[in-house]
């Protein structure tokens, strides 16, 4: 498997994710016939978060037997958004499908961070 090229899709999928959502809520909710929130920091904020994430894979996509930490925290983070989306299925009350995409997407990138960490080993500190 080729990490550095498996994290730069990572990295690209959560960067593009983020800044749609962030830069483009209003047609994305039309489109998706949502009712947008009472106050728009609740979809920047998730935006902001996505796209952060995204930063985060770029960086282990430069070195990323050096940046194991970052993959441990992206598997929390793809966990967390994958297990609230199937939560909100169940129940009832997930917002649209197409954050369920979303869930199942994040849980394939998770099997993928997993598979990666029992793969590749940490470089010693110089």
């Amino acid at each position: 498997m080729n990490w550095k090229t498996f994290f730069i899709v990572a990295a690209v999928y959560d960067l593009v994710l983020g800044a749609v959502f962030f830069l483009a809520y209003g047609p994305i909710w039309e489109l998706l016939e949502l009712e947008l929130p009472n106050n728009i920091a609740y979809i920047h904020l998730t935006a902001a978060f996505v796209f952060v994430q995204g930063v985060g894979y770029w960086i282990v996509a430069r070195n990323p037997s050096a940046n194991r930490g970052i993959v441990q925290m992206g598997i929390a983070y793809k966990f967390a958004f994958a297990a609230l989306s199937f939560y909100y299925l169940a129940i009832g009350e997930l917002l649209h499908w197409t954050f369920l995409v979303f869930g199942i997407l994040d849980v394939l990138f998770l099997i993928g961070f997993w598979w990666f960490l029992s793969q590749v080993r940490e470089e010693p500190a110089t």
